[in-house]
């Protein structure tokens, strides 16, 4: 039985986690190129929005929209194999690979970007390159890091990897919006393949990286290998709740790509307020994720789902919102809401799968975690098309909360979740 002082809100060193080397400059790598990244995704966002509008030839919110469709191809098709690498390959290798590809993508959005008439089908294309260099570095990312910090400190270092991308998500957007408004997206795509040297200089700084567990046993990797984190997930019924929570949650309450159409038509302000808005959740996500590192979370599955209700409340205030300082209130909020939840869900999956196959969960919750949100972009994007932005984000926030209700009353032993102590010794 779990002490008093395991189940309590105990007190812990914030940074506790960064006092180990190999992580410390995973989160640094980590936080430069993230910042890139997220200056990327609002580029692009607007640069899509703008060509639509300017050429007539596609429905700006329907244009948006094919970015979650060309992000979430590359993530079912590559996701199964991905699991496999990070499970079987020298992660740090893969992570290597992963930020090269980026930068290529990268740098063909830069050359595109200077062109008089940039081609939206060749923004598609690198938007899919990216993402498929990401469902190689996602698995990879997420599997190396409780083999960098002992189990006590996982969920320290799980808070600290979303205040790194958090951070980044404050500051990249903002610095991206002031870009646009007066110089354009093509300086952003080049300080974005700049910023993956970030990671790869710490990646390439690393040493005494624990290998995958599987990596030495002299098979080759193959389908029987990403099957079987396939059903690992599927046989440990914690665990594939989580991933079907974080599914219809990101399914209904995608908004980012549509952000350019309620900064421009719905709240009729200009670039620099489109990235607040991109980094509004972001700072409700920092704040939350900074209390996060330095407590432990009692009774964890009741809070998971709350957090999840609470989620797609702020997303449908957002998506009715008619009002500037409320969207970015409700945006917020809901970035508040959604890293306590990835906080529980990120260490419920970690500490109760095996070593060996971390690599291959996270594959299988990648499609759920990534794939979710992009499919769910292009739902709202093709919703929005048809019936507007505002209520097409409005009654997807609803049904989030539908669906978590749903899942919690079906799933009772998420409801009693009450931390690993629960669990035994799965990690």
């Amino acid at each position: 039985m779990a002490t008093h002082s395991s189940r309590g809100n105990r007190r812990l060193a914030p940074f506790a986690a960064l006092q180990y080397r190999n992580f410390r400059l995973l989160w640094l790598g980590q936080l430069i190129s993230v910042f890139g990244s997220q200056m990327r995704i609002v580029a692009i966002n607007w640069q899509v929005y703008d060509v639509a509008r300017q050429s007539g030839l596609i429905d700006p919110a329907l244009a948006l929209g094919l970015i979650g469709l060309s992000r979430v191809i590359a993530l079912v098709l590559i996701a199964p194999i991905s699991g496999v690498f990070a499970d079987r390959v020298d992660r740090r290798r893969v992570l290597l690979v992963s930020a090269f590809a980026g930068l290529a993508a990268s740098v063909v959005l830069a050359i595109v970007a200077w062109a008089e008439q940039p081609s939206l089908w060749v923004i598609y294309l690198m938007v899919t390159a990216a993402s498929i260099a990401n469902a190689f570095d996602m698995p990879a990312r997420q599997a190396i890091i409780p083999t960098l910090v002992p189990p006590a400190r996982l969920p320290n270092a799980l808070s600290l990897n979303i205040i790194a991308w958090q951070m980044a998500n404050v500051v990249g957007p903002s610095v991206a919006g002031i870009l646009i408004a007066s110089v354009g997206v093509a300086p952003i795509y080049t300080i974005d393949a700049v910023s993956f040297l970030g990671v790869v200089l710490a990646l390439l700084a690393m040493r005494n990286v624990p290998p995958a567990a599987a990596l030495n046993d002299g098979r080759r990797p193959g389908l029987r290998d990403a099957l079987v984190g396939l059903q690992f997930v599927l046989r440990h019924r914690m665990i594939a709740s989580t991933m079907l929570l974080d599914f219809f949650a990101t399914l209904f309450g995608a908004a980012t790509t549509l952000m350019p159409i309620f900064a421009i038509e719905v709240l009729k302000v200009g670039p620099v307020e489109l990235g607040w808005l991109y980094s509004a959740s972001a700072v409700g996500a920092v704040s939350t994720a900074l209390l996060l590192s330095a407590v432990t979370i009692r009774r964890q599955g009741l809070v998971l789902l709350a957090t999840v209700i609470a989620f797609g409340v702020c997303i449908a205030i957002f998506g009715l919102s008619p009002w500037l300082w409320l969207s970015l209130l409700a945006l917020a909020g809901a970035g508040a809401c959604d890293t306590v939840s990835m906080v529980i869900r990120g260490s419920m999956r970690q500490l109760l799968t095996p070593n060996e196959l971390r690599g291959r969960m996270t594959a299988v919750n990648m499609v759920f975690f990534a794939g979710g949100p992009q499919l769910g972009e292009f739902q709202a994007g093709v919703l929005a098309s048809l019936i507007t932005a505002p209520i097409a984000v409005g009654i997807g926030g609803m049904l989030c909360v539908a669906s978590v209700v749903a899942i919690g009353w079906r799933v009772p032993e998420l409801r009693a979740y009450d931390g690993p102590d629960q669990e035994g010794s799965h990690g």
